[in-house]
């Protein structure tokens, strides 16, 4: 195993959780966990820390915010105070707004059914990733949030090793490439993979955490 492979190995093992399992979801090709991890996309593309945007999706969830009908049916003041518990105070307001507004469009559209988005696109990633921005607060940085984890249930997204993920492999000194990191780890899930190279892109100890057991 050279240096490379360890480094990847000892990254994943300690660091390769994906967001949605952090946050609880049970990630599979159907509405609900589809919904929740659109949610928390959402929440982690804000200049926020991760923990904050987990824990705030944890408590959309425990609101009973969990479908996009609930959503778009909840009052405004609802959905601020239950984003408020989660400690999304800085961007809770406008946030709700935006919550309730993509939980419409999403009925309206797609009958509140992230499938049949995923149809339209016709299996082609990029109108996967613009069909995704049109939802309110949902930017760049959230479809590629949506899609690095949901690779793990829509195949033809796979591997996606966005910038930011990049940027954690650039920093561990590895190739900067996604088909040698893919290949680099071997048997790894990739939606785990790109977690983990996420988490050490945005956190120096974790890039030094997976340094030190490489060895």
């Amino acid at each position: 195993m050279n240096r490379d492979e360890r480094v990847v190995r000892a990254l994943v093992g300690a660091h390769g959780q994906t967001y949605a399992q952090e946050a609880g979801i049970r990630l599979k090709d159907s509405p609900q966990p589809l919904y929740r991890l659109l949610v928390l996309a959402h929440l982690l593309s804000a200049r926020i820390r991760g923990s904050v945007a987990v824990a705030t999706a944890r408590e959309l969830y425990e609101a009973g915010l969990r479908d996009p009908r609930r959503m778009a049916g909840a009052a405004w003041r609802e959905r601020v105070d239950a984003l408020g518990r989660g400690g999304y105070r800085r961007y809770d307001e406008r946030t709700a707004t935006q919550l309730g507004d993509a939980a419409a469009l999403l009925l309206e559209r797609w009958g509140g059914d992230l499938r049949r988005l995923r149809a339209d696109a016709g299996g082609e990633v990029r109108e996967l990733r613009r069909l995704l921005q049109e939802f309110p607060g949902v930017g760049p940085a959230g479809a590629d949030i949506f899609l690095r984890e949901a690779q793990l249930v829509w195949r033809e997204a796979a591997p996606y090793l966005d910038r930011k993920a990049l940027q954690g492999a650039e920093r561990l000194r590895l190739p900067v490439d996604a088909e040698r990191l893919v290949k680099l780890a071997k048997d790894t899930e990739p939606a785990s993979l790109a977690a983990a190279l996420v988490r050490a892109a945005i956190d120096k100890e974790v890039a030094e955490d997976a340094l030190r057991r490489a060895g």
